[in-house]
């Protein structure tokens, strides 16, 4: 992938949610929630707190979609990242 954010920007690929519930009932893909946690895949230059492989929790409704290569990902601010598990 030759994608490289700018700035103090993060590339992240959302973790995947589980798409039956604990019961067994199976949800539908437009009734599940976008997942607020992800998988750091790139980093700008002046990012310092997070390192590519890194787990976040980001804030809800932020960030940019970019699809790269058939794959989903999300370009995020780093000031809008939460947490780091």
């Amino acid at each position: 992938m030759n994608f490289k954010p700018l700035g103090e920007r993060v590339l992240v690929k959302r973790t995947e949610v589980e798409n039956k519930t604990a019961s067994g009932i199976y949800i539908p893909d437009n009734a599940k929630e976008k997942p607020h946690t992800a998988t750091v895949e790139a980093i700008g230059s002046k990012v310092e707190d997070v390192k590519v492989g890194d787990t976040i929790v980001f804030e809800q409704f932020r960030g940019t979609e970019l699809n790269l290569e058939g794959q989903e990902y999300l370009v995020l601010n780093v000031e809008n990242i939460i947490g780091v598990m």
